[in-house]
């Protein structure tokens, strides 16, 4: 039977989400749909499916079964080059560990999707400069790689992350790396960068400040949804005590 295309309010969406690796269930059946504009987090302990739901909405894993639309087009049925083309255009990625390229400077580690996808050397110097200023590094655009901290690195990183304008970003566990205090700022400064562009946010996070700041959680225990509540419920709770998240 023909797929039935999602809602057409839901920019990201998927149905039934199932993935393994190897003997190992990853995702056991994952439906979920998110807003233009919305910030999503999504919570659970080490090895409940957030990495593997993440990689296979943005399109770098094929899911075993289910599916899942972008702007109400599939992704699981697109080549390999397809999704490549599609990350590189329309999403944006943001991984634990602030992974830049040694050899390039802060901006051009900032400016590679623009680079990649054939704009001129001088524009996207100055793209990259106008979001490393939003991002507090701009002082650190000629600055090697190993000079950063690991803050002033992931911030680059989100800076790569966000300079060709992508629909959508996806962060996974983006501050997992950085001590805490640091990394509720880090994680501040993306939801903020996402709110001021309109930009479309998908957030796998260990920190209780994320499910504060996002519009909306999904938690994940053992692949499957355990709950998808509003931020302010699953903050406080049905009877206004404090929960706590599982890491």
């Amino acid at each position: 039977m023909a797929a039935t295309t999602p809602p057409d309010n839901d920019i990201l969406f998927s149905r039934s989400l199932h993935h393994a690796h190897g003997a190992t269930r990853a995702l056991g059946g994952v439906s979920i749909g998110v807003g233009e504009g919305e910030i999503l987090a999504v919570t659970g302990p080490r090895g409940s499916g957030k990495t593997t739901l993440l990689r296979c909405l943005s399109g770098q894993l094929r899911p075993d079964e289910g599916e899942v639309w972008f702007n109400s087009g599939p992704v699981h049925t697109l080549s390999t080059a397809q999704r490549e083309r599609l990350r590189l255009t329309r999403f944006g990625w943001i991984g634990t560990e602030p992974a830049l390229l040694p050899e390039l400077k802060a901006w051009e580690n900032a400016a590679l999707p623009l680079l990649l996808a054939g704009e001129s050397r001088r524009r996207a110097r100055r793209v990259a400069a106008e979001w490393l200023d939003r991002l507090d590094v701009g002082a650190l655009a000629k600055a090697a790689p190993r000079s950063l901290t690991r803050a002033q690195a992931q911030r680059v990183v989100i800076a790569r992350a966000l300079v060709h304008g992508p629909a959508v970003v996806f962060a996974d566990e983006p501050t997992a790396a950085l001590p805490a205090t640091e990394g509720a700022q880090v994680l501040r400064t993306l939801v903020a960068a996402c709110r001021s562009h309109g930009v479309t946010a998908v957030l796998a996070s260990h920190l209780a400040e994320c499910v504060e700041l996002a519009d909306r959680s999904l938690a994940l225990v053992d692949g499957r949804p355990a709950a998808a509540l509003p931020a302010a419920a699953y903050v406080t709770g049905a009877s206004g005590a404090s929960c706590s998240l599982s890491v």
